[in-house]
């Protein structure tokens, strides 16, 4: 009998993987574990930009010292554009993936110059590289929203059904940008906004493939989930200092619910950037 240890990397990789494939078929509750597991960690993959990024940003606030010659948003800068080349490097990324976190980062951007500017939440730390009370890093945060888009339709071999016409999807998710800016004069229509995505997007369904059978999601509660984890990692980001909210100046508190609602309609705003690179495949199997 062979060792494992004497076959090559790829071939001990389908071995063991045949293995547990016969371990799961002998139970429902094996293969619905198994399938969960894939799920997670292919989940994992397709965030690996803001994955490590959230690594950086924790990791600094925990152990930066003092006396160092940079500041910590500076580091985060360097560290964000050094994960970007990497991954372009090693071919974890393609070009349109990174037209489409270019496309997130300057959108991110100018946001923040404008929150920022109206004290919706603050940047607490110095840093050299910025753009007025903007730190560049924060750019990344919203690329690393775009990379996983981009990267989990590959990963999960995402198709669509029951998408709406790519004209609709712009004009909501234009109002949906206006809307971040105009609610600080004018009345906000984010309700209007939310019954609007519901009826644009209420028919569509992701098709996706975890192990080796084809399933479906609605595509609302798709949106729904990347919103809940974004409004997950914005509470460690808040945690870590990375920036603040004016109700966490006495010391941090849970990022309020009403910013799951903001994320939610920030994914619309991400579906269509993604959607004018590559644009959803359709599905063709039958539910």
């Amino acid at each position: 009998m062979t060792s494992p240890l004497s076959l090559p990397l790829e071939a001990l990789g389908r071995q063991w993987l045949t293995r547990a494939e016969a371990w799961v078929d002998r139970s429902p509750w094996r293969g619905a574990a198994y399938e969960f597991l894939w799920f997670g960690l292919k989940q994992g993959w397709a965030c690996l930009f803001g994955g490590l990024l959230l690594v950086l940003i924790v990791g600094t606030f925990l152990w930066w010292p003092e006396t160092a010659p940079v500041s910590r948003y500076d580091f985060l800068v360097v560290g964000a554009v050094a994960i970007q080349i990497g991954m372009l490097a090693l071919k974890l990324e393609g070009r349109d993936e990174a037209v489409v976190i270019f496309l997130f980062h300057v959108a991110g951007t100018i946001m923040e110059l404008f929150k920022t500017a109206h004290g919706s939440w603050v940047y607490p730390e110095d840093s050299l590289l910025r753009i007025g009370a903007v730190p560049l890093f924060s750019g990344f945060m919203y690329a690393a929203v775009g990379s996983y888009i981009a990267r989990v339709q590959r990963v999960f071999h995402i198709r669509v059904s029951g998408y709406p016409p790519f004209w609709l999807t712009a004009v909501l998710a234009a109002a949906i940008y206006v809307n971040f800016f105009a609610h600080h004069w004018l009345p906000d229509v984010r309700i209007a906004l939310f019954a609007a995505t519901v009826l644009i997007f209420g028919r569509g369904w992701f098709w996706f493939t975890t192990d080796r059978r084809r399933r479906r999601m609605p595509l609302l509660l798709g949106y729904l989930l990347v919103a809940l984890f974004i409004w997950f990692a914005e509470n460690l980001g808040t945690l870590a200092q990375a920036w603040t909210y004016p109700t966490q100046e006495a010391g941090w508190t849970v990022v309020g619910l009403e910013k799951l609602g903001s994320w939610f309609l920030l994914m619309i705003i991400s579906i269509v950037l993604v959607s004018i690179v590559r644009w959803p495949e359709r599905e063709t199997a039958e539910a």
